[in-house]
């Protein structure tokens, strides 16, 4: 086991007994009388993860002193719209492997995937609002149009090679950074927590997000595929000019560039191997992964303001660690 790995498990571990509380409410929350509602949604649920949104809420509140069941629900919540988007996500990528095996779209059909990513925002939304707090109301809604923004986004700048560091962020901040950033924020608001605090809580999961995904574009271009669960180049098969590639074709050559360029213009994969050689050639994962540490300190620097606790000590590891991830 990595250290990255060891310290993700000793996070989770403060809180097993949450994700428990978390899970029995899904467990009901799936529920369905129409059985391929059912049967969908815990196929995907089942498939596991690091579930680090709803985590991330849940350690949140234990940093402040937030001990109440309805952290289980918000988790839930948060689980439930993440799943959606992860359903509708396939299904727009035409992924077929997710965390190692078939997605939902690739073993039920399309059609069904997307209608059960409706029926989990929906759930989710009728979930909320028995919270009965206008402002959680307002953070999940805000954060769910915002993910939906940036998937319009990402749609829009496929097969674009000429996207700008400042379009990709922009993208990664709406369609990934916004659910880390609102699964931070619910906590202090269920906990009550005055304004700066609740501010930092947003900035450090915003951060957090931020930093998770530009990690990902890395381990695209430099994971292992039995680690990862999902296919190496999937980003470049689908058009999408990451981070490792905007900076591969600023510091590479006229040639290395147009290598790069025909291949999100046309999302092929037949130079993979070049395109590989070239993003490591030019000093670009090292790149991402330094855009991915600044993110990650960003993050760091906004837990000063929280109480020093286990909770809040399992919230800097978890920054501080990310930079290790290889899955």
């Amino acid at each position: 086991m990595s250290a990255n790995s060891s310290s993700t498990a000793a996070a989770l571990a403060l809180i097993v007994d949450d994700m428990r509380g978390m899970d029995a409410v899904i467990e009901l929350r799936l529920k369905s009388e129409v059985p391929l509602v059912s049967q969908v949604s815990r196929y995907i649920v089942a498939a596991g993860g690091k579930r680090l949104r709803p985590a991330l809420l849940l350690l949140m509140c234990g940093a402040l002193g937030y001990r109440e069941e309805q952290r289980y629900n918000l988790a839930a919540v948060v689980e439930f719209i993440h799943t959606a988007t992860l359903l509708h996500d396939d299904v727009v990528d035409e992924s077929t492997l997710r965390r190692g095996r078939a997605t939902a779209n690739e073993a039920f059909g399309n059609p069904a995937s997307v209608l059960v990513g409706d029926f989990l925002y929906s759930r989710a939304f009728q979930m909320m609002v028995e919270a009965g707090d206008m402002r959680i109301m307002q953070t999940l809604a805000e954060a769910t149009n915002v993910i939906a923004e940036g998937e319009v986004l990402q749609l829009m700048n496929m097969h674009d090679a000429t996207l700008s560091e400042e379009g990709y962020l922009k993208v990664i901040r709406s369609k990934t950074a916004k659910l880390f950033e609102a699964s931070a924020r619910l906590a202090a608001l269920l906990a009550r927590s005055p304004v700066e605090i609740e501010q930092s809580c947003a900035a450090y999961g915003q951060a957090l997000g931020t930093a998770f995904q530009v990690i990902d574009d890395v381990l695209d271009y430099d994971g292992d595929v039995s680690e990862m669960g999902k296919n190496l180049g999937d980003d470049l098969r689908e058009g999408k000019a990451t981070l490792p590639l905007i900076i591969a074709m600023q510091r590479g050559t006229e040639e290395e560039r147009t290598t790069i360029r025909q291949a999100i213009e046309t999302g092929g994969t037949d130079q993979m191997s070049r395109i590989i050689a070239i993003v490591h050639d030019t000093g670009a994962l090292q790149a991402t992964r330094d855009a991915a540490a600044i993110e990650a300190q960003r993050a760091l620097d906004a837990l000063q303001l929280l109480p020093q606790n286990i909770y809040s000590n399992a919230l800097k590891q978890l920054a501080s660690q990310l930079l290790e991830r290889r899955s």
